[in-house]
């Protein structure tokens, strides 16, 4: 087994925390990775859904779409229901036509700001890719192009101020560290080992007890 293969078997034997959903974020700096993280822990998971928190986003609020992501996601996958919401595109900067997401045994967030305080209460497991801000943002760049030097001028500091108003990494249960091949799974801030602790952090695996 690889250790996404792990990770995703661990994530599959959390009780739901959004109706029948587990619901995961991954979560972490822009350029980070975690987009790549949660493409291979859906696959591991046999195609789970992925919720894009940039489908939500827009060019006006970057991170003030906690609104849509309560009325066209959470509050129809608490109730069993399949949610509908509409991606923004970011070049005709509208939104466009509803796409589905299912309630699936687990449904992955993964976006900048996806373990944010009002969405916390709803998730099953926190993940946080543990790489700083500056190799973040650098990876970004690099890979968005010099077209793009504009945006994430404000981007960087609309990113600053939201985690300094509200930080995910202290409330991660596990903090993922991108190696040359695969990750290393590392206990986050909230996590104390105990007898009744579901999911263990062994030899860089994340696991089930």
């Amino acid at each position: 087994m690889t250790d996404l293969d792990h990770a995703a078997d661990a994530l599959l034997r959390l009780p739901p925390s959004c109706g029948p959903v587990r619901l995961v974020a991954v979560d972490g700096h822009a350029g980070s990775g975690k987009s790549t993280l949660a493409s291979g822990l859906a696959a591991a998971l046999g195609g789970a859904p992925v919720l894009r928190l940039d489908d939500l986003a827009t060019h006006e609020e970057l991170f003030a779409w906690t609104d849509r992501l309560r009325e066209q996601v959470l509050e129809p996958l608490s109730r069993g229901g399949t949610a509908l919401y509409r991606p923004y595109d970011w070049h005709r900067r509208s939104f466009g036509e509803a796409r589905a997401l299912p309630p699936a045994p687990v449904v992955l967030v993964e976006g900048v700001g996806a373990g944010r305080r009002v969405v916390r209460p709803f998730l099953a497991w926190l993940l946080w890719m543990e790489r700083g801000a500056e190799e973040s943002w650098v990876r970004g760049r690099h890979r968005d192009g010099p077209e793009q030097a504009d945006f994430w001028d404000g981007w960087t500091l609309a990113e600053t101020r939201h985690f300094a108003e509200d930080p995910s990494r202290p409330f991660a249960d596990t903090l993922v560290r991108e190696r040359q091949e695969g990750y290393d799974w590392l206990p986050g801030p909230t996590v104390t080992a105990g007898p009744d602790q579901i999911i263990t952090h062994r030899d860089g695996f994340m696991s089930v007890n």
